[in-house]
């Protein structure tokens, strides 16, 4: 008998699933050592990227997606 897969419970706090199948990401270096980073960079920063598709098979993984 088969065991059901469990999701990994970090991973679906740093990624969710777009409309269109993607996975939405936030980037990194947001959290210390703001006063040497500039406001554009800060800025950029703070938006969502998307996870790159050689490393969004692992994630679906952990996500229980495939």
């Amino acid at each position: 008998m088969a065991n059901k897969s469990k999701t990994h419970k970090g991973a679906s706090k740093r990624f969710r699933l777009t409309g269109k199948g993607l996975l939405k990401r936030k980037k990194k270096g947001l959290r210390h050592i703001l006063s040497n980073k500039s406001s554009k960079r800060k800025r950029h920063l703070g938006k969502k990227t998307y996870v790159h598709s050689f490393d969004a098979r692992g994630v679906e993984k952990q996500l229980s997606l495939r």
